[in-house]
């Protein structure tokens, strides 16, 4: 089986807990009608990639809107921000307002990010999200300055001075940007760092998927997320354990989620598994697998057994999917106390 990289680094303390690369979005947000679903030709509930142009045709169709922050990884940093945890973010944005809004959320919530902005075109992606009365969430996305993170944007000291270097699959489906992820996964193994990697998307496994293989097979990834449809996709196995069955002995650590189902981990041979946290109403499933990560990853910083770690996922989860929006809006230290209590002693 691959092992992790064990090569002692020169840094014994490392500043961060979890850096991450990702797609650097702004999400917009504005409550709309039915009527004005239909008058846009939106489809309802779904989501449609865009151009800039049309991108600036929706912006300027919508009504008083909240600007945020988002983006897979950067989702996932925000809760463990939330949850205490030292964390980095390394993505791209453009020199103009959305681009400023990016930086100044990521920041107040205390994540470091220090990528200089692009000149020119295109400009900072956005996300953008019509809310209608029943609760679905119409989503246009426009992938602008994201997808044109250059290798030589990436600052390796930050990377090294990482516990764990967190990918967005997302992130690799264009040239530029896959080309800095292996960048920093030898950068961070290098170090002596451990790489996460989450795959995003089954559509982006259809795209990308034997690059994925060939980073497990040559022992690159240490901590794999995945959720049970994706998994399928990679493993090519249907049945949820024949797919954790093939890929486990491939990976450090496994970590699938189940939706409602639960989630399970493997990891040194190890097996755990968690139900879902309940909640009392899913108002929106955005983010849910980002903020299980986050929950995962926080219990991994401090060493937690592997089913608290997952119990950590279930409960973030479940906070973010009781709401609208992919970020926490409780206080996750407060929820997640009282599974961390024995470990505080």
């Amino acid at each position: 089986m691959p092992q992790s990289a064990t090569t002692p680094s020169a840094i014994d303390h490392p500043r961060f807990d979890v850096v991450a690369i990702g797609n650097a979005i702004v999400d917009v947000m504005a409550p709309a009608s039915d009527d004005d679903i239909v008058r846009l030709g939106l489809a309802k509930g779904g989501m449609t990639l865009v151009d800039e142009g049309q991108a600036h045709a929706l912006y300027a169709a919508m009504g008083p809107a909240r600007e945020i922050s988002g983006g897979s990884a950067a989702n996932t940093l925000a809760g463990l921000a939330a949850l205490g945890a030292r964390c980095g973010f390394i993505g791209q944005v453009a020199e103009d307002q959305l681009g400023d809004v990016f930086a100044h959320d990521i920041r107040a919530g205390g994540i470091d990010f220090a990528t200089p902005a692009r000149n020119g075109q295109p400009a900072t992606a956005r996300c953008l999200i019509f809310v209608t009365p029943d609760g679905q969430r119409t989503m246009n996305t426009f992938l602008g300055a994201s997808q044109f993170l250059p290798a030589d944007a990436l600052d390796e000291t930050v990377i090294a001075d990482a516990a764990v270097l967190y990918l967005e699959g997302y992130l690799w489906d264009p040239e530029e940007p896959r080309r800095a992820m292996r960048r920093a996964i030898a950068t961070a193994r290098a170090a002596g760092r451990k790489v996460a990697f989450t795959l995003s998307d089954s559509f982006v496994i259809s795209r990308h998927g034997d690059d994925f293989r060939a980073l497990i097979d040559a022992g690159e990834i240490d901590i794999l997320f995945a959720n049970e449809h994706e998994l399928a996709a990679l493993t090519g196995k249907d049945d949820f354990h024949e797919g954790i069955a093939a890929l486990a002995p491939q990976i450090p650590t496994l970590v699938v989620t189940r939706s409602e189902k639960g989630a399970h981990a493997v990891s040194g041979g190890e097996h755990a598994m968690v139900a879902a946290s309940p909640v009392a109403q899913v108002v929106d499933t955005t983010g849910a697998g980002d903020l299980f990560a986050a929950g995962f990853l926080f219990g991994h910083a401090r060493g937690a057994p592997l089913e608290t770690c997952l119990g950590l996922g279930a409960i973030c989860a479940a906070e973010v999917i009781s709401h609208y929006g992919a970020r926490p809006e409780a206080d996750l230290k407060a929820l997640v106390a009282p599974l961390l209590a024995p470990l505080l002693g």
